[in-house]
């Protein structure tokens, strides 16, 4: 990649050796990628979905409900796809007011669910 910048609300990558619009087109709807160790750290209060895979969710008792096995996209708030206890699966929002506490280094999120989304989900 030779630079980045912004068009209005898109970031535009101009990568080497892709010179004109026509040889752009064919990259249309690819995913850019980089290394882990390369990318930079998320910004105060944001996590990289990746960082949360594998993170062990508690309740606010300390009840340990699974771990994160997958990020999923509503259209609204996304949820967390938690694997609990037994193998089911607890789809919680990713919503600052119930994913009380994130600690990725750690690999831990601290959670109040609302009263009845633990049963929702059996």
């Amino acid at each position: 990649m030779e630079r980045t910048w912004m068009h209005g609300d898109v970031l535009v990558f101009k990568f080497k050796g892709i010179d004109t619009i026509s040889d752009a087109e064919r990259l249309a709807g690819l995913d850019v990628t980089i290394p882990m160790e390369q990318r930079g750290p998320a910004p105060e209060g944001e996590y990289y979905q990746s960082d949360l895979v594998g993170c062990e969710v508690f309740d606010g008792e300390g009840r340990l409900l699974g771990v994160v096995e997958a990020w999923e996209k509503t259209g609204g708030t996304p949820n967390l796809a938690v694997r609990a206890t037994g193998g089911r699966e607890i789809l919680i929002p990713f919503a600052k007011s119930i994913c009380r506490k994130i600690d990725v280094a750690a690999k831990r999120i601290e959670v109040s669910l609302p009263e009845g989304l633990e049963e929702l989900n059996q």
